[in-house]
Formats: C-alpha cells, sequence, structure tokens
C-alpha cells in the first residue's frame, strides 16, 4: 500500500510536468558570453518562451551580464542596468519569465566588442486540445482516463515509494 505523502508527492510531479517543457539555453553554445561572438545570429536560431532560462558561462574576472533598456543596449551603457545578473561565478542563469524583449550587454567595453544580447520572449503554446469523437461518448472518455491516467500515477507513486525506501 503507498503511504498519502508518496500518492500526494506524485501528483504534484504529474501537476508540475508542463514546467520540464522549459528549456535552458547556454548563451553562445560552446563559446560562451565572450566576445566577437555574434549573439544575434545565435538567438535568430531559437524561439524563447516564458518559463525558459538563459544561462551565461563567462570569465568572472573580466566579463558581466547586465540588463539593459534598449537605447542603453543599442548605445552599449551600462551606466544604469534595470538589473546586475553577475554573481561571481561566472555562471549566470536569467530566468525569462515575462513574455517581452530582454537586452542584456557586458560592460568595461566588452559590449563593443559584441558582447550584447536582444532576445524576444513569447508565451509558451499550450498544448493543443484534443478534438471531441462524436462517436464517443462521455463514460467511455472517462473509463479510458481511468484505465490510463490513474494506473499511471499509481506507477509513478510505487516506483517512487520504492526509491524513498532504498
Amino acid at each position: 500500500m503507498l503511504s498519502p505523502a508518496t500518492v500526494l508527492t506524485c501528483l504534484v510531479l504529474v501537476v508540475m510536468l508542463p514546467e520540464v517543457w522549459s528549456k535552458r539555453y547556454t548563451v553562445g553554445g560552446n563559446q560562451g558570453w565572450t566576445s566577437n561572438v555574434n549573439y544575434t545570429v545565435w538567438a535568430s536560431n531559437y524561439t524563447f518562451y516564458t518559463e525558459d532560462w538563459l544561462f551565461f558561462v563567462y570569465d568572472r574576472n573580466q566579463m558581466d551580464v547586465l540588463e539593459v533598456n534598449k537605447t542603453n543596449y543599442e548605445t552599449c551603457n551600462a551606466e544604469h542596468p534595470l538589473h546586475n545578473y553577475t554573481t561571481g561565478a561566472g555562471r549566470d542563469v536569467v530566468a525569462l519569465n515575462v513574455t517581452r524583449n530582454y537586452y542584456f550587454i557586458s560592460s568595461k567595453g566588452f559590449c563593443y566588442s559584441g558582447m550584447k544580447l536582444a532576445v524576444h520572449v513569447v508565451k509558451t503554446p499550450s498544448p493543443p486540445k484534443p478534438k471531441p469523437e462524436k462517436s464517443v461518448s462521455s463514460s467511455r472518455i472517462y473509463n479510458l482516463k481511468s484505465q490510463i491516467v490513474f494506473p499511471t500515477v499509481l506507477a509513478i507513486a510505487a516506483v517512487w515509494d520504492s526509491l524513498l525506501r532504498i
């Protein structure tokens, strides 16, 4: 018999599944956050959605990650950043939680060498709604859900419970 805590944990995990679909992008790919990289070209290869993350990897002794407005992005002005994401470790993560344009630069003159990134974040698309079938009765749909969803949750709960016992 599964404990109520195990069942509750599994239900919470099922509810949180959409967060699994968010992505973490390493800015600049293998090159990271450095000078002489065209971040406009890099960003054009992706569609950024709310709940995605940007991961800045750089030399913490020389560079930083500042979020600025569009004007300061275009002019490489780091005097009044909207946010300084620099933690000192050179491994900074930025959550893209709002649908809008984000503008990032590195100060200390690196922005003039191309260390600037603009991304447009769009709302995470909802999964497509299933089309109702005219020939399927609601009782058949309920039976299908009870035959697939409930046993799946119980199977996850059983695995989780066995892992907690180890």
